[in-house]
């Protein structure tokens, strides 16, 4: 498992139909801390929370219908913990004027020391566009703008940039970004969102995309160097009762082509879920800078 960094996939913030403890439920924000600060201390490399508004009810048995606020969620969490860093996996680049996206998650960045990865995505809910007064149509050229307008401003006070959708300057947000550079990482399940990202990110972070896909998609790119893949392992690790079949789940990852492996478990309980954390750490440091 060597050379592959290990993250966390967050428990409480987001709870999926089928694969989210019963716990979480009623799980409150110093369990949540409690488990940031667990991450931080055995040096995993990031937390992250996701974004939703409001999901059409139908959609509930799908998606489930708890998603946390990832400004507010990390704001608390990046003043219980020094060095892990803040992902949002993902941001709806359509719900957001780049420099609205620049001047909240820039001063995420400034109150963490430098911690914040802007994950993003398209965004596939219609309604949900439809309910903020966001064109859904062309929302994937609207991303592509985008993201292009985010990497001019994200880390700048003073940004300028003019493009098919969007178009600013003179303008001044302060307080902007504290990394020269701040990690964009493009969420997603298609070969779309991976061509997205090696040309206008920093890092790949799909979802229900298998192995063997990934790994197919991968090869047809020339991937810059430091450019992270985030991809889960086939199946919930167990590190507790099962070490040897856990490390090759994570060496499966890695052999795909993944940078970075979710610490994705079954778990019944916060002792239970924190147990896990430790049990992974000391069968794999995660290493790398936080």
């Amino acid at each position: 498992m060597s050379g592959v960094r290990l993250s966390v996939a967050t428990p409480v913030v987001t709870m999926f139909p089928r694969a989210s403890g019963a716990w979480e439920k009623d799980a409150s924000i110093e369990d949540l801390a409690h488990i940031a600060e667990a991450a931080d201390r055995l040096g995993y490399h990031h937390l992250t929370c996701s974004e939703h508004v409001a999901l059409p009810a139908a959609e509930a048995q799908r998606r489930g219908t708890r998603y946390w606020d990832p400004l507010a969620t990390f704001g608390y969490l990046a003043a219980r913990t020094r060095r892990i860093r803040l992902a949002t996996n993902v941001l709806v680049l359509g719900y957001h004027h780049p420099l609205e996206i620049a001047k909240r998650y820039g001063t995420l960045d400034r109150v963490s020391n430098g911690r914040l990865v802007l994950g993003v995505g398209v965004g596939s809910l219609e309604e949900e566009f439809d309910l903020l007064g966001a064109p859904f149509a062309d929302r994937g050229p609207r991303a592509d703008d985008a993201l292009e307008a985010l990497r001019a401003s994200l880390s700048v006070p003073e940004p300028a940039y003019h493009g098919a959708f969007y178009s600013f300057d003179g303008m001044v947000v302060d307080p902007c970004a504290v990394q020269a550079r701040v990690p964009i990482w493009v969420g997603g399940r298609t070969l779309r969102s991976l061509r997205r990202a090696a040309t206008l990110g920093d890092g790949w972070a799909p979802f229900a995309v298998g192995l063997e896909q990934a790994r197919d998609w991968l090869r047809r790119f020339e991937l810059r160097p430091g450019f992270e893949v985030v991809l889960p392992p086939p199946a919930p690790l167990d590190p507790i009762d099962e070490p040897e079949r856990t490390r090759d789940a994570v060496g499966e990852a890695a052999a795909h082509g993944a940078t970075i492996v979710p610490a994705v478990f079954r778990h019944t309980s916060l002792t239970h879920y924190l147990d896990n954390l430790q049990a992974l750490a000391e069968l794999h440091s995660p290493g790398g800078e936080a």
